[in-house]
């Protein structure tokens, strides 16, 4: 372990994650929820992917997006929670410089593709309700298998120079890294050298990228409040709005605690570091969590086959015994 203090630069071979400062005796009881989470994180969208894939009825368009957006989720989840528990559970918070590189990469990539995905499932319900006609001929598998690859290659685009602005800074203070997974902002601020380049690109990142598809979902969804507003009936109109109701709860799930943090860090010097730190952890552990649950519950397709699954597994279950 490096001194708290030192002028000599130095290249990490590892940090040391230490949790949630301030917190240290509460970790245990932290982890519980923790691990629930997780635990439903993986059960729900691993569900979710069985029953998109094997129910030849649902390979439509919205529920290809869906299936992109649960392989999304468990990447982001399993990526963090994993250190995350490990910290709590046995203080095990050492974690090489490469491996850290790696995790970060992987969470702001997730990150830029759940947020693509959100903005291509917002196009989706912009054509079924305000083009239904030429809903099958837009989005072909193809078209889908295009933007799938599109936001893929965003993602690892933007996050590229991240990893090459890590990898230039030199490090003089300490390997202690104040967090529970590797998250960019942490590891920046333990450089000795000028981080300005890096923050604002990270800040920038999350504010242009992130900030452009929300401004483009509500474009969208301007179009579809304005078709909905044209159509006959009232019953037509609440039939549409359901129908965007689940994609609705999706997009306040992810973007809100992602709007706040980013205002928090803006404003860090005034809230204590836990308390973005929590929030951090809110933006990885919510959302993968509830998106299953929320499409789960709302749409009457990936319901019926819920219920089918269980009924099966039940009827299985008391064969054999």
């Amino acid at each position: 372990m490096m001194p708290a203090y030192n002028h000599t630069f130095f290249a990490p071979v590892t940090y040391i994650l230490t949790g949630i400062p301030g917190t240290e005796e509460s970790h245990v009881w932290i982890s519980i929820p923790f691990c629930l989470m997780y635990v439903a994180t993986l059960f729900g969208n691993c569900l979710l992917l069985f029953i998109i894939l094997t129910e030849r009825s649902l390979h439509e368009p919205m529920y290809l997006f869906l299936s992109m957006l649960a392989a999304a989720d468990l990447l982001l989840s399993t990526t963090a929670v994993p250190t995350m528990l490990a910290v709590f559970w046995f203080g095990a918070g050492e974690i090489s410089f490469a491996a850290c590189l790696t995790q970060m990469f992987f969470i702001h990539v997730s990150f830029l593709a759940e947020s693509a995905i959100i903005l291509a499932m917002a196009f989706d319900r912009y054509v079924a309700i305000c083009d239904p006609l030429r809903y099958t001929m837009i989005l072909t598998k193809s078209v889908i298998g295009k933007l799938g690859l599109a936001i893929v290659t965003r993602s690892f685009c933007f996050n590229f120079p991240v990893i090459f602005l890590v990898k230039q800074l030199k490090f003089c203070r300490t390997n202690l890294l104040p967090h529970i997974y590797c998250e960019y902002m942490a590891i920046v601020r333990l450089a000795c050298d000028d981080i300005t380049v890096s923050i604002w690109y990270g800040l920038a990142t999350a504010i242009l990228v992130i900030g452009l598809d929300a401004v483009l979902i509500a474009v969208s969804y301007g179009l579809i409040l304005r078709a909905v507003f044209q159509l006959p009936s009232n019953d037509a109109r609440l039939k549409a709005i359901r129908t965007c109701s689940s994609h609705l709860c999706v997009i306040l799930m992810f973007y809100t605690p992602v709007f706040f943090l980013i205002f928090a860090r803006r404003f860090g010097h005034i809230i204590p570091g836990y308390i973005l730190i929590l929030l951090a952890n809110l933006c990885v552990l919510i959302p993968p969590m509830l998106n299953p649950i929320v499409y789960g519950l709302k749409t009457k397709e990936i319901l019926k086959r819920v219920i089918n699954v269980f009924h099966r597994w039940c009827t299985g279950s008391s064969l054999l015994s």
